[in-house]
């Protein structure tokens, strides 16, 4: 069932929106050569109590930790632990999320870790301006298939290929609500876009094949074929006006 959002709290959402964003800033700004992940989910942990929100991953259906770090080939859902470090050449896509006065706020970035391939920079380059395009096509009286359209065909007119077994979603005083956004898909398929909905758009990108696997930590996914993988997710509301972003900077 698809939950239509009142104006007053689409400005909720959008609070929990910008604690996201305000904290995956300061996180990017910690990510370099030989910094350890889980000091990357300590900071984010004490922005989060700064801020009296909660977050949003942790414990939710199981999950481990406050942020989701996923390194080079692991597409979504990394764990920030205390053994893993990175290193120059690496990517890392943080997702982060945040629970604030009843409303639910969700964003990721993929950053590189010092100097990257010229590949690793064409594939974050590719997933962030996919996820732009798609809030492009997000307009009142659209359809999702246009957002997923968008993406896909971005992403694939690059060489690249969009990961199809994780989604985008709908958001609000649940983490994940209807409707699914995909990344991939026909134009004027789909649900409609109407005015309320507020949803979560994230294309997850891999510089090989689509397909993923889940290791056996039952949480880790990764690229089958160990090629690189990026990933970008904003929040949009649909209104009479067009879409508004959430999760502005």
């Amino acid at each position: 069932m698809i939950i239509l959002k009142t104006s007053k709290e689409i400005e909720k959402i959008k609070k929990s929106c910008m604690i996201v964003m305000e904290i995956l800033g300061k996180i990017k700004d910690h990510v370099a050569p030989g910094v350890r992940l889980r000091d990357l989910e300590s900071i984010a942990e004490e922005l989060l109590k700064k801020k009296n929100a909660k977050a949003a991953f942790k414990n939710y259906k199981g999950y481990p930790h406050s942020l989701c770090t996923s390194v080079n080939n692991v597409v979504v859902h990394g764990m920030p632990l205390k053994d893993k470090f990175l290193s120059e050449g690496d990517i890392l896509s943080i997702d982060f999320g945040a629970l604030y006065d009843g409303y639910y706020g969700d964003a990721a970035m993929t950053v590189p870790v010092g100097k990257v391939s010229s590949l690793a920079l064409k594939l974050i380059k590719t997933a962030e301006e996919a996820v732009e395009l798609g809030i492009g096509a997000a307009i009142k009286g659209s359809s999702v298939g246009d957002i997923s359209n968008a993406i896909q065909t971005h992403v694939e007119s690059k060489g690249f290929s969009v990961v199809r077994d994780f989604v985008g979603h709908g958001i609000g005083k649940d983490l994940h609500e209807d409707p699914q956004v995909p990344n991939f898909g026909r134009k004027n398929s789909g649900i409609e876009l109407v005015e309320g909905m507020v949803l979560a758009i994230e294309p997850m990108i891999n510089a090989g094949r689509s397909e993923v696997k889940v290791l056996d930590d039952g949480w880790t996914v990764v690229t089958e074929d160990e090629s690189l993988s990026a990933h970008y997710e904003h929040c949009i509301a649909i209104t009479e006006k067009g879409s508004i972003l959430l999760t502005k900077i």
